[in-house]
């Protein structure tokens, strides 16, 4: 039963990413931010289970697939990924991570940018504005 229900968690937040990758990286902005919380100090960190590409600075990390988050990053690092499927935190604070004290890398990039604002995103809403968007 929890096997089921953690791959029907997964399956919604792949189609939930599928979704944004038809729109363009301002539209896809638009409408994480429009979903997201103020800005937070600090979040539990556990092993990503994914993450996307939002722009140059912005990053959706998902954490868990009811627990997701849009971090601000300090520079363009996303461009240099080169296709890096894993992403690494560097944490300040064992367990958390926090805006303006840590950091993200990619898996063979020599450079890192500090995270700038981390933001939880409602899924519910993303997924409603999705729903509509395909609708018209």
């Amino acid at each position: 039963m929890l096997r089921t229900s953690i791959f029907a968690a997964l399956a919604a937040a792949l189609v939930l990413a599928g979704c944004a990758s038809n729109m363009t990286q301002p539209e896809r902005l638009a409408l994480y931010e429009s979903n997201a919380s103020e800005p937070l100090t600090d979040v539990a960190y556990f092993s990503p289970q994914g993450w996307e590409k939002v722009d140059s600075r912005h990053v959706v990390v998902m954490m868990r697939p009811r627990e997701q988050y849009l971090l601000r990053l300090s520079g363009p690092c996303l461009d240099y990924d080169h296709g890096a499927a894993t992403m690494f935190f560097s944490s300040q604070i064992g367990g958390f991570i926090q805006p303006k004290f840590d950091r993200i890398t990619f898996h063979g990039s020599p450079i890192s940018c500090r995270i700038e604002e981390i933001r939880a995103i409602n899924v519910d809403g993303v997924r409603a504005a999705m729903d509509a968007r395909r609708a018209t």
